[in-house]
């Protein structure tokens, strides 16, 4: 079957990916990061005074500088399916439900939120290894075999740990994200719109509304984090935890390689999605 005659959702799904296939290999390292920041238990000398900067350093000092790329397979795996299948879920339900009209402020969130409760819940159990490749606290030769392993020492489900702390961390944030992304969009003038310069008006779109999805949102990225590390931890426990360990700053560890991660690969994938769309002809 020719490209060009593949169905729209199909195309969405193969912008989807390759936008998510640019944004993960660019940005991986700060995703890295923030799970070893997230991770740092209290007990460890000094670690209430660890910084971005220090993780990073001691990542390339320790593992050298691919050992910033630790992780990069899972997180191949989770993110060229996840974001395809979050791109094309999204286009099918904009264009089923707003064939007429661009959708509201509310309407955007919703469409946001329900693409990405599809593609998290089918992308969970490589999420789940992604976070333990990162952590440094498991010693998986692959994903074959990671998933695998937790088959068979810990049963099914371990995959599917953090389900709960992943839906209420990425559902608000594309949600929050896709709403925000809209109206800024919406209120640039259309000479920017038409203009050579709307993939750069865009990205900056991307930008401002991903800060605010982030921020808003690390609290539950922090106590999923926990929970799939550590799969004997509920959520009320893993909040518990984190609480007792590193009181209410706790919640908002990593928060600034996550902030730039996130922002960056969503204002990345959002931009380069669209303009492929627009090559295919399609509205996005």
């Amino acid at each position: 079957m020719e490209l060009s005659l593949a169905h729209p959702a199909i195309k969405a799904f193969m912008c989807g990916s390759l936008s998510g296939t640019c944004s993960t290999l660019l940005f991986q390292p700060l995703d890295l990061v923030k799970t070893r920041l997230q991770t740092l238990q209290r007990s460890v000398p000094g670690s209430a005074r660890v910084g971005m900067v220090t993780v990073f350093l001691s990542v390339v000092r320790t593992e050298r500088l691919l050992g910033l790329w630790k992780g990069i397979s899972p997180s191949f795996v989770r993110t060229i399916p996840g974001v395809g299948i979050y791109f094309s879920t999204y286009y099918t339900l904009k264009q089923h439900c707003f064939q007429e009209r661009s959708p509201g402020a509310m309407e955007a969130m919703l469409l946001g939120a329900g693409a990405r409760t599809v593609a998290g819940v089918f992308m969970l159990p490589v999420t789940v290894i992604k976070t333990r490749f990162e952590s440094g606290r498991y010693n998986y030769g692959s994903v074959a075999g990671a998933l695998r392993s937790v088959c068979q020492t810990e049963g099914p489900m371990a995959l599917f740990s953090g389900l709960m702390a992943t839906l209420l961390r990425d559902a608000p944030f594309s949600g929050i994200y896709v709403m925000f992304y809209s109206q800024t969009k919406a209120s640039l003038p259309k000479e920017i719109s038409a203009s050579a310069y709307a993939p750069l008006a865009s990205f900056s779109c991307g930008i401002v509304a991903g800060v605010l999805a982030s921020l808003i949102t690390q609290p539950a990225d922090v106590v999923k984090t926990h929970v799939q590390v550590s799969p004997q931890l509920r959520t009320a426990d893993a909040v518990r935890y984190i609480y007792m360990e590193h009181g209410v700053h706790g919640f908002f560890r990593g928060a600034v390689p996550r902030s730039l991660r996130r922002t960056m690969m969503a204002a990345m994938a959002w931009t380069v999605y669209e303009q492929m769309m627009a090559r295919f002809g399609l509205k996005s």
